[in-house]
């Protein structure tokens, strides 16, 4: 627990954090990453070029020390962190580093107003957090173990099949090469990768997209124009090949109800939406799955989609292209909008509404869910990005 005079010292500093807070984490990760490099593979360094990475932890902290007295507000946005956290398998000897390159970040942006006592509560006030996240942090590692099929840190799972499902999105089974059952997730879940690519470790965690069952894992990567872990699974690992998983985390997970399930996706976020798809199937719950693609030739799952629809009354699927060729035969072209949700979704709005995609997308359904009339509690998504980004409060 802070001392009063503790607290009392963040709140007085709040304003000055939150104004510079973009300089203090520009600061910090190159300072970091210089003292200690071992960290770097922890990272994804294309958020770190595109600025996202420290915006989002300038919004972190800034929401953390503003809701200091009050953190129970903080329980969302704190259970994401340590999904996020458990996909890479941080451990608390790393919460050490960061906390001390934090500090440091902060003396030297805010200088002489960072004064020793400053600088001394907001070290009290990191580690309070600290705390909470790596005690969180190893529940969710001891509950992956105990699973039946679970385990923690790093397993070697086969590579045995790779599936090109479109043009620029390739499927890999996995199965572990220890002849073990594979545990049970929640649809909706991702796992982490732990590779190595030229000689430098990096980790990266790709949804899971398919039904949970005991035999295998399956992700579904787009390779990224430029991008390194991408392409390297796309050109480089074969059917044999092995690979090291983390264990299954995330909370953009299916809710166990009997509510109508509304999947909106754009481009690759269409992956988790197949998982609770298929876990779905032959089910009476009835499912909009609603999915936004350039054209066929990108458009993943297509056949599979429509073949499920074929097979299950319950199953409405409806294809949108932006760039739609001769031979396309979407059910709309241009973008999703809100008129078509309106005339799909139907009148009943207490539905489960998920939705994934890039950017320009998400802020697009984030800002058609309250029209649509659904409860804020129903409306689910994952955004890799600064919650702000999407015009939603980071404490939500």
């Amino acid at each position: 627990m802070l001392t009063q005079q503790t607290i009392d010292i963040i709140k007085a500093t709040v304003p000055a954090v939150s104004i510079h807070a973009n300089d203090i984490t520009a600061h910090f990760y190159p300072l970091m990453f210089r003292e200690y490099p071992e960290v770097k593979r922890f990272f994804n360094q294309s958020n770190q070029a595109g600025s996202a990475q420290p915006k989002a932890l300038a919004n972190a902290l800034v929401a953390y020390a503003g809701n200091i007295e009050n953190l129970a507000v903080l329980e969302a946005a704190v259970n994401r962190i340590v999904n996020k956290h458990v996909s890479l398998n941080i451990q608390p000897e790393q919460y050490a580093i960061v906390g001390e390159c934090l500090l440091k970040s902060i003396k030297a942006v805010l200088g002489d107003a960072a004064t020793d006592a400053v600088i001394e509560a907001w070290g009290l006030a990191y580690w309070q957090l600290a705390d909470l996240l790596i005690a969180a942090e190893e529940a969710a590692y001891t509950a992956n173990a105990e699973k039946e099929g679970g385990w923690r840190g790093e397993r070697e799972f086969a590579v045995t099949t790779k599936v090109a499902e479109s043009d620029n999105i390739t499927s890999f089974y996995l199965t572990p090469t220890d002849g073990n059952p594979v545990t049970s997730f929640t649809p909706g879940q991702f796992v982490g990768l732990v590779l190595n690519i030229d000689g430098e470790e990096t980790r990266r965690q790709y949804s899971l997209s398919d039904a949970p069952n005991s035999e295998y894992l399956r992700i579904s990567v787009k390779r990224e124009e430029g991008g390194a872990v991408s392409n390297h699974l796309h050109n480089r690992v074969q059917a044999g090949d092995t690979l090291r998983v983390l264990a299954p985390a995330g909370d953009f997970v299916l809710k166990d109800n009997n509510k109508p399930v509304v999947l909106v996706t754009g481009g690759v976020g269409i992956t988790p939406a197949i998982s609770m798809l298929n876990s779905l199937k032959g089910t009476e719950r009835p499912i909009h799955f609603i999915h936004a693609a350039m054209n066929t030739k990108v458009h993943a799952f297509r056949d599979h989609v429509t073949n499920l629809a074929a097979e299950n009354n319950n199953i409405k699927p409806y294809f949108v292209y932006s760039d739609a060729t001769a031979e396309c035969k979407p059910d709309a072209k241009g973008f999703i909008n809100l008129a078509m949700l309106e005339e799909k979704i139907g009148g009943d709005r207490d539905v489960e509404f998920y939705f994934l995609g890039p950017k320009p997308f998400m802020q697009a359904m984030n800002d058609f869910a309250p029209k649509l009339g659904i409860p804020t509690e129903n409306v689910h998504f994952e955004f890799f990005g600064p919650a702000e980004d999407l015009n939603i409060d980071p404490t939500a």
